[in-house]
């Protein structure tokens, strides 16, 4: 049978500050979606990661079904509404506009849709991250389904064995969906000059070359491109299919322990170590690091086994002291050169208003005249 996972996130309201949403604003999105569950024929899950709340669902209706899409922008404005009603910091914060308009896309939640045709068993990874943008996962996306040294099916599976085929996006332009099609291995390095300027080149998603059945979806979505100013960072998810025609669990998990620099942490405007954390973390040190949860789960028939929680195993704990190491060490810098975005990136007003105020007062020096021997 067909099924569609839908991810849709969102940040609408936190204790003290940017750390974790409250018990009541995450039920209150849970019982919104709830109410509709059994007349849209989804089954549906709900976790937090950081301050975000992310809506995951399984159901037959395809990508960017309006009724879908309302009920979870309905769900995140009965948790705005309970944040209001607590006093939390950031009540609607990502919620952009007020009037659903169809798709909940370009309204402020993040969203990582794909439709597939179900295996007899049918295994995915949700990987959802707070405080960073969704070039967060170009790397070990990158990793998992373009090398063989983390992923060595590349070289022992045969369905794996012709590669990949990405789909990248130019987040920067908002004229439209500006995307390119790259194959790996072929076009191994193009993807890579594309991939490594995060704040503008983003995987969207991936497919298989053998099978062309879809591996992976990342949501896109640019906050700042929205409301034309900083309101948060865009806070990704990311959907892959594991396992059999796709790289196996480890292979998608292994490039994590690398926690690469990513952009976002405090104000959204200095980088710092993605660290992989159990489900339903907040965050904390410099508002971050950034983090990044992963739900293990398969989908049968429509409906979600219970999660696994494959950053709670014991080996992540070296793997997290390691991040968090990482981190001080480039907040030792301060808002000094890499520790901070370049001002092209920054999101946040007061530098840029003020470079604004400055630009006036910069003169042009007259060129000295050599002085003659």
């Amino acid at each position: 049978m067909k099924t569609t996972l839908s991810c849709i996130k969102a940040d609408v309201g936190s204790i003290g500050g940017h750390i974790q949403p409250s018990r009541l604003l995450v039920e209150a999105v849970r019982s919104k979606i709830a109410e509709q569950a059994k007349e849209l024929k989804l089954d549906y899950a709900i976790s937090h990661t950081g301050d975000d709340v992310a809506i995951l669902m399984a159901h037959p209706h395809g990508v960017s079904y309006a009724p879908i899409h309302e009920l979870a922008f309905r769900a995140f404005q009965a948790g705005t509404e309970v944040a209001r009603q607590q006093g939390l910091y950031g009540a609607g914060q990502d919620l952009l506009k007020d009037a659903f308009s169809g798709n909940v896309r370009g309204m402020g939640p993040e969203v990582a849709e794909m439709e597939f045709e179900e295996r007899p068993n049918e295994p995915f990874l949700l990987f959802a991250a707070d405080k960073t943008s969704p070039g967060a996962f170009n790397l070990p996306l990158y990793l998992s389904f373009a090398d063989p040294m983390f992923c060595s099916g590349l070289l022992l599976g045969p369905k794996l064995m012709k590669g990949f085929r990405f789909v990248i996006m130019d987040v920067d332009c908002t004229e439209g969906d500006r995307v390119i099609d790259l194959n790996a291995p072929e076009d191994l390095y193009q993807i890579a000059a594309l991939l490594r300027d995060t704040e503008r080149f983003v995987v969207e998603a991936i497919y298989n070359r053998t099978t062309g059945e879809q591996a992976a979806v990342v949501s896109t979505s640019r906050l700042r491109n929205i409301a034309g100013k900083y309101v948060g960072k865009d806070d990704p998810v990311c959907l892959v299919r594991v396992q059999s025609d796709f790289p196996a669990t480890g292979e998608v998990l292994a490039p994590y322990a690398l926690t690469h620099y990513v952009a976002g942490f405090m104000r959204g405007s200095h980088n710092g170590p993605l660290m992989p954390v159990s489900q339903g973390t907040g965050v904390s040190y410099f508002d971050g690091p950034p983090v990044v949860s992963c739900h293990a789960m398969c989908v049968h028939q429509g409906r979600f086994t219970e999660a696994a929680d494959p950053f709670s195993h014991p080996f992540w704990r070296s793997i997290q002291d390691h991040a968090a190491a990482k981190a001080v060490e480039m907040r030792r810098q301060g808002f000094f050169g890499p520790a901070m975005l370049p001002y092209s990136d920054l999101e946040y007003g007061g530098i840029v208003q003020m470079l604004d105020e400055l630009e006036p007062r910069f003169k042009m020096r007259p060129a000295e005249k050599a002085v003659p021997v």
